[in-house]
């Protein structure tokens, strides 16, 4: 016991870099976008084992450190990492920028992080066009240079774990920019790692998946109508939701159900939000 608290009270008299409180800090923050990590709460050694973690990223430069800083999700057949996560404000854009990357052998996970760093890089070359287009047109309108620089465009991309299993994982990437309006899109991926393919509503519902999808939506739009008549929901034959198709999109969540997602307006007025109805089966 006497060898125990002499290891402790030495372990406690270890100076702390000042570093370390920005690199526990992106971790914190790295941790919120998935509950599931909070299996890190554990033993006096583990969380001991930890710091020399940290201590060993202290050497590395700033974006290794922010990489480096990342938990990984996953301990099966692949992990999800966040290979660039950054803040920073330049010439009137405040980027927030976290982008995922998946581990795993297979062509699959080589695909679908190609085709998100893809959507990335043309999302910040767009979001700098738009920016320069907009002052641009605000000066040519009589603004002025000191009320531009009052004004800033949010340049957002992020992601979350929606379920995950050894072998298969679901999760949404969203490119969002905020200035005159908000603009956001998303991209929903649905991956077995292990078979190294797609998982598709047809994958999960069988091979009556359209019907099963159709009218599971359709009751949910039903039931939003309100005692006078009103959804802001739009009817078929004026844009509305007729059929789900191949290229519908949708995430799995935590209990295994399918949830089909819709573009803000896509369906609905902009008051609705983004729809999402979790297929259910009367």
């Amino acid at each position: 016991m006497n060898e125990f608290k002499q290891a402790k009270e030495d372990y406690n008299a270890i100076p702390i870099p000042e570093k370390l409180n920005g690199v526990v800090q992106a971790a914190i923050q790295q941790g919120k976008r998935n509950s599931r990590r909070r299996y890190l709460k554990q033993s006096f050694a583990a969380i001991a084992a930890c710091f020399a973690v940290l201590f060993g990223v202290l050497n590395l430069s700033p974006t290794a450190a922010a990489v480096a800083a990342d938990i990984p999700i996953l301990n099966g057949l692949f992990k999800i990492l966040t290979i660039q996560d950054f803040q920073q404000k330049e010439n009137g854009i405040d980027y927030r920028v976290s982008v995922p990357e998946i581990k795993a052998a297979g062509p699959l996970a080589q695909q679908i992080n190609a085709a998100i760093q893809e959507k990335v890089n043309n999302h910040l070359e767009k979001a700098k066009q738009d920016w320069a287009d907009y002052q641009e047109a605000f000066l040519a309108t009589g603004g002025t240079q000191a009320e531009l620089a009052e004004r800033e465009m949010d340049v957002i991309v992020d992601y979350e774990i929606k379920s995950q299993t050894d072998s298969s994982v679901s999760f949404v990437v969203s490119l969002a920019e905020c200035w005159v309006a908000a603009n956001e899109e998303r991209y929903y991926y649905n991956l077995d790692l292990e078979k190294n393919q797609p998982i598709t509503l047809e994958t999960l519902l069988g091979e009556n998946w359209v019907q099963i999808c159709n009218e599971s939506i359709q009751r949910d739009i039903a039931a939003s109508v309100d005692e006078t008549g009103f959804s802001y929901f739009f009817p078929p034959d004026a844009g509305g939701f007729t059929t789900v198709d191949a290229n519908t999109s949708f995430y799995i969540r935590a209990d295994g159900v399918p949830v089909v997602a819709f573009a803000k307006y896509e369906i609905a007025a902009g008051a609705a939000g983004i729809p999402e109805f979790p297929i259910t089966v009367e």
